[in-house]
Formats: C-alpha cells, sequence, structure tokens
C-alpha cells in the first residue's frame, strides 16, 4: 500500500525574508503545493543592537499571521518554524517567540549556524545525483557552506557575513563607494581565509538562496523573476562574477528597476552579491560551473520533517 502522505508546513524567517513551504511528503517524493515569501528585514539593525526592533517584529508577526491562513486553509498537519541568524543574534528572542507561538501554536526552533547549513544541504541537494558537492546559502545575516555527498554532510561552516549585516556595516553610500566596496571585500576575505584551507577542491558547486537567484536572473537578462528557468540552471563562474560586480555598482533604483529584482532585496543585494564574488573566488573548486537551485533550508526541514 502507498504511503498515505504528510501534509507538512515550514516558515523559515531569516535576516531579511520571512517564507513558506506546504508539501506533500510521501513514498520518498515531496510535491510542493504553496510556496511564499515576504521581505520583513527582522535583522534591521540587529549586527550594531543586537536587539529586534519593534517595527522589524511587527512585520516578521504579521506575515506569520497571512502564513497561518495558508496553512490553515491547506489542512497542514504538521508544522514547523524555524529561525535563523538575527534571531540566533537577539537579546530579545523570547519576544518574538512568544509572538509566533501565539499565532501558530507551535515555538520557533532557533537553529544553530550547523544546523542551518545541514538543512539549506539536504534541500539543495536532494534532487541532485550523489556526488561530492559544496553547497553556499548566502542569507541576511549568515552565510553557510556545506561540502557532503548525497545526505552525508563531510564538512559545514556558519559564518556571520550576510547581505544585509554587510550593507549595514560597510556600504552604507548609494551607490556604495569604491572605498565601501574594498573595504567589504576585505572584511569578507578576511573571514573565508582561514575557512577555504578546510576544504579539499569540489567539483560540483551549487548555490541556494536569493542572493544567488537573483544574481543568476540578472546574469540571464531575464524579463521577469522565472523560477523554471533559474532552478537547475547551469552559470559559468565567470557569467556570475561579472554580475555580481555589476549589481555592486548599481544605486538602489536601478537595481529597483530591474524587472526579476523583488524590491526588498535591491538595498541588500550588493553586499550578498560580493559574498558569492568572493566564494567564487576563493573557495576551492575543480569546476568553472554554478548549478543554481531554488530548493534550500525549506526544503531541508520539510525532509527532516518526515524522517524524524
Amino acid at each position: 500500500m502507498p504511503e498515505h502522505p504528510a501534509r507538512v508546513a515550514v516558515i523559515d524567517c531569516g535576516t531579511n525574508s520571512i517564507r513558506l513551504l506546504i508539501s506533500d511528503i510521501a513514498d520518498g517524493s515531496k510535491t510542493d503545493l504553496l510556496r511564499e515569501m515576504r521581505i520583513v528585514r527582522l535583522g534591521q539593525d540587529v549586527d550594531r543592537t543586537h536587539h529586534l526592533a519593534e517595527e522589524a517584529i511587527e512585520r516578521a508577526v504579521q506575515a506569520t499571521r497571512e502564513f497561518a491562513a495558508m496553512i490553515e486553509m491547506f489542512e497542514a498537519t504538521q508544522v514547523r518554524f524555524c529561525a535563523t541568524s538575527a534571531v540566533r543574534d537577539a537579546d530579545n528572542a523570547a519576544v518574538f517567540e512568544d509572538a509566533i507561538e501565539g499565532i501558530l501554536g507551535v515555538r520557533p526552533i532557533v537553529l544553530a549556524g550547523l544546523d542551518e547549513a545541514r538543512a539549506s544541504f539536504l534541500g539543495a541537494t536532494r534532487d541532485l545525483e550523489v556526488e561530492r558537492t559544496l553547497v553556499i546559502d548566502i542569507g541576511g545575516g549568515s552565510t553557510e557552506i556545506v561540502v557532503g555527498t548525497g545526505e552525508d554532510v563531510e564538512w559545514s561552516v556558519s559564518l556571520d557575513i550576510g547581505s544585509v549585516r554587510l550593507t549595514e556595516r560597510f556600504l552604507t553610500s548609494d551607490p556604495a563607494s569604491v572605498a565601501e566596496v574594498i573595504a567589504c571585500m576585505n572584511h569578507v576575505d578576511s573571514v573565508l581565509a582561514p575557512i577555504v584551507s578546510q576544504i579539499d577542491p569540489v567539483a560540483s558547486f551549487v548555490g541556494v538562496a536569493g542572493t544567488v537567484t537573483t544574481v543568476a536572473a540578472h546574469s540571464l537578462a531575464l524579463p521577469s523573476y522565472d523560477s523554471a528557468t533559474i532552478h537547475g540552471a547551469r552559470m559559468s563562474i565567470g557569467d556570475v562574477r561579472a554580475a555580481c560586480l555589476s549589481l555592486v555598482q548599481m544605486s538602489v533604483a536601478d537595481r529597483r528597476a530591474l524587472p526579476f529584482m523583488h524590491p526588498g532585496r535591491a538595498d541588500v543585494i550588493g553586499a550578498g552579491a560580493l559574498i558569492l564574488d568572493r566564494l567564487a573566488e576563493l573557495l576551492p573548486l575543480a569546476t568553472d560551473t554554478l548549478v543554481v537551485s531554488e530548493h534550500d533550508i525549506l526544503d531541508g526541514i520539510a525532509w527532516d520533517m518526515v524522517s524524524t
């Protein structure tokens, strides 16, 4: 008899965005029913204050109310809410967690950096051929780098470099000045320097999350954001880096005018693109291709919900 599908709902609340995935999972396959995203900038000023701003909490809470209605409509039987970098760093995280629990009836799980990395890896590689792969997940507050084969994680790290964090810290002009860009690049390089020596060269390189997918859309000059075109796209490292540097040099208004750009990413994509550029330059890659995946931490958490 076929296994009765489990209908799961996963919410991932990061530094910049909050996202919902509702899926049916059975017999080792996953059917996605709904993906939604809101830009709420929960990590507004957290790098400086270590405190979640009241207005940022309210934006995330309002989005969660909307997601709760969708979860109820789809009659999901299992619900998990995961929070990452911004909530990890905040001294008033409990206020946010209480508010979310009041809406959903489940307490948020604040993922440690390495748990976040593992979930991103599992989500990104589940549908790929089993080969040793390096996955990068560039978020608003942190970046995860994971190496593994199949579902087996060999090595992982979570670094406090993200698009929101570095925009607030370094790229304060519009457009960013040359001096700001150089300072940001030097900082990213200094964070990556002790990391890259720990990784043996890999021949499969996968990137997930909004920075990578937006850079891909820019490189492909898409007339609108097209998930079907972006997911699984194989892009030369040279083209990726050219698109990164193009975005860094733009003003926020020019980025916002790009037809594929989510308006909530326009002010921070420059820092995210710089992180991607430095990763592509410094990581020990035995390939000149980046594979772009729209399957990420949400998918990894969904799989984990039915395996635990």
